[in-house]
């Protein structure tokens, strides 16, 4: 079975959850599409690296949903999901080499 990365779950959840809400018109699911992902990447991020990292990641994901909102205010809503994207799904390959 292929394996399916940290990263890729990151980026899914990030982009396909604002992606989902935007053009779905409906918040609440973008916010299961989030959810589910996250789910998906602390499962991976814990078997990878183990719990410590797992919680660290998934802090900071949480975090770049939280702090997407203030960003795009500042630079647009797409600049904002990518960027946030891109910074956790690094961090996410720096951590557990995914």
């Amino acid at each position: 079975m292929a394996r399916f990365p940290a990263t890729a779950a990151v980026a899914a959840g990030l982009i396909g959850g604002y992606a989902t809400a935007r053009f779905s018109g409906r918040r609440e699911l973008g916010g299961a599409v989030l959810a589910v992902a996250g789910t998906t990447a602390a499962v991976r991020w814990q078997r990878r690296a183990g719990t410590p990292v797992a919680a660290g990641l998934t802090t900071l994901y949480l975090a770049a949903f939280g702090g997407s909102h203030p960003l795009a205010k500042k630079i647009g809503a797409w600049p904002a999901v990518l960027t946030v994207t891109g910074v956790v799904a690094a961090a996410s390959a720096l951590a557990t080499g995914e």
